[in-house]
């Protein structure tokens, strides 16, 4: 595959999914059925654990342009170890009433780093081993999301996870206990993942369809997962978002990679959440991925303009290209710090603008 092709894959695929949805192109099914009242919030807090998923953006390209592209099985890619990160969100939510719960989202890729997240750079190691974090979102079962799995099962093995059903099987191997191998050009296998602590705890899996068809899994009140069932790069499908009403406030998403694209996020919300106001979201947002610039993505900045977030957070996927543009454009990007200079790797395309909430940044709604 020619890099130009695969680059301009990649923008399509994004531009597309943000666009349509933006335009209201809707599967019939989203419709269907009155709105939900999932209740209220008073805050929620992001902190970025990490979203360095990987360090440069070139190897990463490389690895996959290697073997096959886009659509290659992401496990049969013996992937460089030294370029890989992950991403994993600390999630703390507020209730109206009671006490702070705090949930994590994802959890990462190379367990070296996932380790020195959790026990140097946050307090989630502790959190987890306390079982005072007891539930995992897993947004989809792409590599820096999701295989430092080991990380997070050896400090809770019976964590309840919530996980996209469109899984594969290697993914289930992974999560049981096991090891995936790849091959290399010369036929050398590589280990390319493992795990030794086995799930013992709860496994959600989600489903488009939601609970008793209502599209959604309720999780507290002012919390719900919904599952998009969307095709994505390296053989993985479907990806669960995090939705959050917040008092007086509005509705916000967050998002591992928002593959189904942020506008279709929020018509969705639009269509679908009884006393829908729009707030804000965050994640990575999936638009500019490899610094690339496409005409589409001016559509979407004007998409999110005109649903009227208050604050848009955005990192990893999104492309410091897209958050600089757009917050030029008067898209009220939540600004980052220089945190993520204190960790011992930081990514290749980090710029002074800090558009981005890196590592180490936190942002509440």
């Amino acid at each position: 595959m020619k890099r130009r092709d695969f680059l301009k894959g990649v923008a399509a695929a994004g531009a597309a999914a943000s666009v349509t949805g933006g335009l209201g192109m809707m599967p019939k099914a989203a419709h269907a059925g009155k709105k939900q009242d999932f209740g209220q919030v008073k805050s929620v807090k992001v902190d970025v654990l990490s979203e360095t998923s990987w360090f440069d953006n070139a190897k990463f390209k490389k690895n996959i342009m290697d073997y096959g592209g886009a659509m290659t099985n992401q496990y049969d890619i013996p992937w460089d170890w030294d370029n890989a990160g992950g991403y994993m969100t600390k999630i703390t939510v507020t209730p109206l009433e009671g006490e702070p719960k705090v949930f994590l989202m994802d959890t990462g890729w190379n367990n070296d780093w996932v380790d020195y997240i959790y026990d140097e750079k946050s307090d989630m190691g502790k959190l987890l081993t306390s079982k005072e974090v007891d539930t995992m979102i897993l947004s989809h079962w792409h590599l820096d999301h999701y295989w430092g799995v080991e990380s997070t099962l050896k400090r809770n093995p019976k964590i309840t996870m919530i996980a996209p059903k469109t899984y594969y099987p290697e993914d289930m191997k992974l999560l049981k206990g096991g090891t995936n191998i790849a091959k290399t050009k010369d036929g050398k296998e590589v280990v390319i993942n493992k795990n030794k602590v086995p799930h013992e705890g709860k496994l959600m899996l989600t489903g488009p369809k939601g609970e008793n068809g209502t599209g959604i899994y309720k999780i507290m009140p002012g919390m719900a997962v919904k599952m998009y069932d969307v095709p994505i790069l390296l053989r993985v499908r479907g990806e669960n978002v995090l939705y959050f009403n917040v008092k007086d406030k509005g509705v916000v998403t967050v998002t591992g990679c928002c593959h189904p694209g942020i506008l279709t996020l929020n018509a969705w919300a639009r269509r679908n959440v009884k006393g829908y106001q729009p707030y804000g979201c965050y994640g990575g947002l999936h638009i500019s991925l490899f610094e690339t610039w496409d005409p589409k993505f001016n559509d979407i900045i004007k998409g999110v303009k005109a649903f009227k977030l208050k604050k848009v957070g955005c990192n990893h996927c999104t492309g410091w290209i897209w958050a600089d543009k757009a917050a030029q454009a008067g898209v009220p990007v939540v600004k980052g710090t220089n945190k993520y200079k204190t960790y011992k790797k930081f990514s290749t395309v980090a710029k002074a603008n800090n558009v981005f909430l890196t590592n180490g940044d936190t942002v509440e709604f």
